[in-house]
C-alpha cells in the first residue's frame, strides 16, 4: 500500500471525480427510492465500479498505445451510431427508442449508449490526427478534419441529440484550434459555420426548437416546454442557504422536477445542500478542469497534451452547460453532469477519461520509467 501511495498520481484529479461520483450516486438514491426503490442507484453504483475498473486499467497503461488505434476506433465509433439513424432504427430490434431518440443500442444484459462511447473516441482520434500537425496544418488537412466533425456532429444530432452531439464538436475543435491552424483557415471556418448555422437550425426537432425559443422567453409556455426550467429554478432557489437535506426536497422527492437524477441533476444537489453546498461542488470542477489543463501542459508530447485539452474541453463544456440550464441562464439540451447525473455509459466514459489523464500525468513525471 506504501508503494502504492508513492507512485506519480495526480492525486487532485483521482480524488475529485471519485468524490463526485459518489455524491452522485447519494444525490440518486435519495431522488429516486420513494418512486424507484433502490433499483436505479444501484444500477448507477454497478456501472461506478466498471468505470473504476476502467479507469485503473488506462491509469497503468501507456496512452500512447491507443494513438496507432486511432483511426480503427474512428471508424468503430461512426459504425455503432449508424444503426441509430432514425431513417432505419425503428426497424431494427436491437436498437431501443427512449423519449422519442434512438440513442440506445440493446445488448441483451445492458444496454449501449454510442453517443457517449464517441465522445472518448473522438477525444483520441483528434489528437491523433493534429499531434503532427500543429502549426502547419496544411488546406486540405483542415478540410478533411472539419468534415469529420461536423459528420460525427450530424450523424448524432440525427437521433436527436443535440447535447452529446454539440458535446464532441466542441471536443475535437478545441483539438483543431490548439493546432494555431492560420487566420485564414479560421476565417473559411467561421464562414462555412455561418452557411451551415441555418441549416442545421433546420434539423433540429420542434421540442428542440421550442426549447431554445423557451430559453429566449421562459415565460411563453410556462405550463409547457418551460415547465423544466420554471421547476428546477424553484428547486435551486428553494435550498437557500444550508439546503434542505437529502431527500427532503420538496421539488425532487414529490416529483414537481422531471428527471431529477438526470438532466436536472444539479437542481436536485442544490436543493438538498443549498449555495454552500452548490457553491462547493462548482469549485470542484473548477480544480478539475484546471488539472486537466495542467496536465495537458506537462506533457512532453503532443498527442497527450491535445487528448487532455479534448478531455478538459468534454468537462468543461459539460459542467458549464448542465450548471447554466438547471439555473435557466442556457437552453435546456438534456447534457448530464459528468460523474453525477443517473446514466451508466456516461459514468464509464467519464471515468475513462480519468484514467487517460493520469496516464498522461504519471509518464511524464521526471525519471519515473529510468
Amino acid at each position: 500500500m506504501k508503494k502504492f501511495f508513492s507512485l506519480p498520481i495526480d492525486w487532485v484529479t483521482l480524488f475529485i471525480p471519485i468524490l463526485l461520483t459518489i455524491t452522485g450516486l447519494i444525490t440518486i438514491y435519495t431522488i429516486t427510492y420513494t418512486e424507484h426503490g433502490t433499483s436505479i442507484a444501484l444500477n448507477q453504483l454497478v456501472f461506478g465500479v466498471i468505470g473504476l475498473v476502467a479507469m485503473a486499467v488506462l491509469m497503468f497503461s501507456d496512452y500512447r498505445f491507443w494513438k496507432s488505434w486511432a483511426n480503427l476506433l474512428f471508424v468503430v465509433g461512426i459504425l455503432l451510431l449508424l444503426p441509430l439513424l432514425p431513417f432505419w432504427a425503428s426497424k431494427l430490434p436491437f436498437v431501443l427508442k427512449v423519449y422519442g431518440a434512438h440513442r440506445w443500442l440493446n445488448l441483451g444484459f445492458f444496454q449501449l449508449q454510442s453517443a457517449e462511447i464517441f465522445k472518448i473516441i473522438a477525444a483520441v482520434f483528434s489528437a491523433r490526427y493534429i499531434s503532427d500537425k500543429v502549426g502547419k496544418l496544411k488546406w486540405h488537412q483542415s478540410l478533411l478534419f472539419l468534415f469529420l466533425s461536423f459528420f460525427s456532429f450530424a450523424l448524432i444530432l440525427l437521433q436527436p441529440d443535440l447535447g452529446t452531439a454539440a458535446t464532441v464538436l466542441v471536443m475535437m475543435f478545441g483539438v483543431y484550434l490548439a493546432a494555431r491552424p492560420s487566420w485564414k483557415v479560421l476565417a473559411v471556418v467561421v464562414i462555412v459555420l455561418a452557411i451551415a448555422a441555418p441549416l442545421a437550425w433546420r434539423q433540429l426537432k420542434p421540442y428542440q426548437i421550442k426549447r431554445v425559443e423557451t430559453f429566449m422567453n421562459p415565460a411563453s409556455d410556462p405550463q409547457g416546454t418551460g415547465y423544466n426550467v420554471k421547476q428546477s429554478i424553484i428547486a435551486v432557489g428553494s435550498g437557500g442557504l444550508y439546503g434542505k437535506g437529502f431527500g427532503q426536497g420538496t421539488q425532487t422527492v414529490l416529483n414537481f422536477l422531471p428527471v431529477p437524477h438526470a438532466d436536472f441533476i444539479f437542481a436536485g444537489f442544490a436543493e438538498a445542500t443549498g449555495f454552500i453546498g452548490s457553491s462547493v461542488l462548482i469549485a470542484l470542477y473548477g480544480v478539475l478542469i484546471y488539472r486537466a489543463i495542467s496536465i495537458a501542459q506537462s506533457s512532453t508530447d503532443k498527442f497527450g497534451e491535445l487528448l487532455a485539452i479534448s478531455i478538459a474541453a468534454k468537462f468543461s463544456f459539460q459542467a458549464v452547460v448542465h450548471i447554466g440550464m438547471n439555473v435557466g441562464i442556457l437552453p435546456v439540451t438534456g447534457i448530464p453532469l459528468p460523474f453525477m447525473s443517473y446514466g451508466g455509459t456516461a459514468l464509464v466514459i467519464d471515468l475513462a477519461c480519468i484514467g487517460l489523464l493520469e496516464s498522461i500525468y504519471i509518464r511524464h513525471k521526471k525519471g519515473f520509467f529510468e
